[in-house]
């Protein structure tokens, strides 16, 4: 016989290769496909909900692995029980079809019970050709490479759902991939796992623990999740800490707080970030409140309380003078909850602060982001300007 092979690409899915065989002496022919990529990193799902004699003909890639459903009539043609096809849901079913029908006769002749609900099975697939009523139709892939046709692409199609799955053990063996028996790694750990160390309180001193938790923020960076609590004084504290490193340029986040909704947003905030309300003539300089990852609400609030824990301000040592005016400023500091229409500006030179954007990964029309380069003065506050951390060794061997 010949066998002819075609590689071929299907739209909005991937290249494969489609190989025919046919023989001149018996008239046999065959068709099958095979991936022309590699396993893909995940499994696939396909769930189709069949109403219509259209969606019969969706054209479908069956791969060797892969498992059809029909959940309905609870059948099911597992996986290695048949060659990779690239055919249409009809299909799919008259090769099942022809597959239960192929050792009827013989069933006839040695059980006949059998072979009558096999009987009573191939006509209810039949049915399902004829579409009176509708049916589920699911492929489920561990390598990835299976397909079942949206003709509404690249648009959704509600009647398909396509879910994404990370294999199991034994789906990798099964696919013949080396299962990973080794311990993960331990940066991996640290992002799954709570730390915890034994650190003294900072108001009583006495020992307390530090729990420590890798955060991976979307759209941003890795941060480092630090809270302290004292069993002996009551003592609650947390800080955050940017796990990545100081960034090339600064970042000045301004918020247009024009909504409710935008006290709710994720913030941010590295202990050397300013922060500014132009409104209220209100600064927060650098190294206040250290570092901290909560929400807009909760910054202001931690503002409020800054100003209204210091005995030096609204406390027994206050003056009558000032103590009106921050009065009057923690009122309108309050006032700003949306409802106040005002600018939210988070200066930090070493960019390691954040202000979430709700619209993500579009542009947010209330926030905008700026880069710029640090003055002399913010990299001597950073540290920067003596830093030295390449072309040193030549210069340390020589001083030797």
């Amino acid at each position: 016989g010949v066998t002819r092979l075609l590689l071929t690409r299907i739209p909005f899915f991937k290249e494969i290769i489609v190989s025919s065989f046919s023989c001149d002496s018996c008239s046999w022919s065959n068709t099958e496909i095979q991936s022309a990529g590699r396993i893909q990193e995940q499994g696939v799902r396909y769930a189709l909900a069949v109403t219509s004699r259209q969606d019969m003909n969706r054209e479908v890639v069956k791969t060797d692995c892969a498992t059809a459903r029909i959940p309905e009539l609870d059948f099911e043609i597992p996986a290695f029980s048949q060659k990779g096809v690239l055919t249409t849901i009809e299909g799919i079913i008259d090769r099942a079809v022809a597959g239960l029908e192929q050792d009827q006769p013989v069933r006839r002749a040695t059980d006949e019970e059998v072979a009558r609900k096999i009987d009573e099975f191939i006509g209810k697939l039949r049915q399902l050709k004829e579409m009176t009523s509708p049916f589920t139709f699911i492929v489920d892939d561990p390598s990835g490479n299976s397909f079942v046709e949206n003709p509404h692409a690249p648009r959704r199609d509600d009647a398909l759902v396509v879910t994404h799955y990370r294999r199991t053990p034994q789906q990798a063996a099964m696919l013949g991939l080396e299962v990973d028996a080794k311990p993960p790694d331990a940066a991996e750990d640290l992002r799954d796992e709570v730390l915890q160390f034994n650190t003294n309180c900072p108001e009583c001193n006495a020992p307390a623990n530090t729990n420590m938790k890798v955060v991976q923020i979307p759209h941003f960076k890795e941060v480092i999740i630090m809270a302290t609590n004292c069993d002996s004084c009551g003592h609650r504290t947390n800080e955050v800490k940017s796990g990545g490193a100081i960034e090339p340029q600064g970042t000045r986040i301004t918020l247009r707080i024009t909504d409710p909704s935008d006290m709710t947003r994720d913030i941010l905030k590295s202990e050397t970030c300013s922060v500014e309300i132009p409104e209220l003539e209100f600064e927060l300089g650098m190294g206040a409140l250290g570092g901290k990852f909560t929400t807009l609400e909760g910054l202001l609030k931690d503002i409020r309380d800054l100003v209204e824990r210091n005995p030096f301000t609204l406390g027994d040592s206050s003056t009558p003078s000032r103590t009106g005016k921050l009065q009057e400023f923690v009122g309108k500091l309050q006032e700003v909850n949306g409802k106040t229409k005002a600018h939210f500006i988070m200066d930090d030179p070493a960019g390691n602060s954040y202000l979430q954007n709700v619209y993500a990964p579009e542009e947010d029309p209330e926030l905008r982001v700026e880069r710029y380069e640090r003055t002399f003065e913010q990299n001597e506050d950073l540290g920067l300007n003596d830093m030295k951390t390449e072309g040193y060794e030549p210069e340390a061997a020589s001083g030797r």
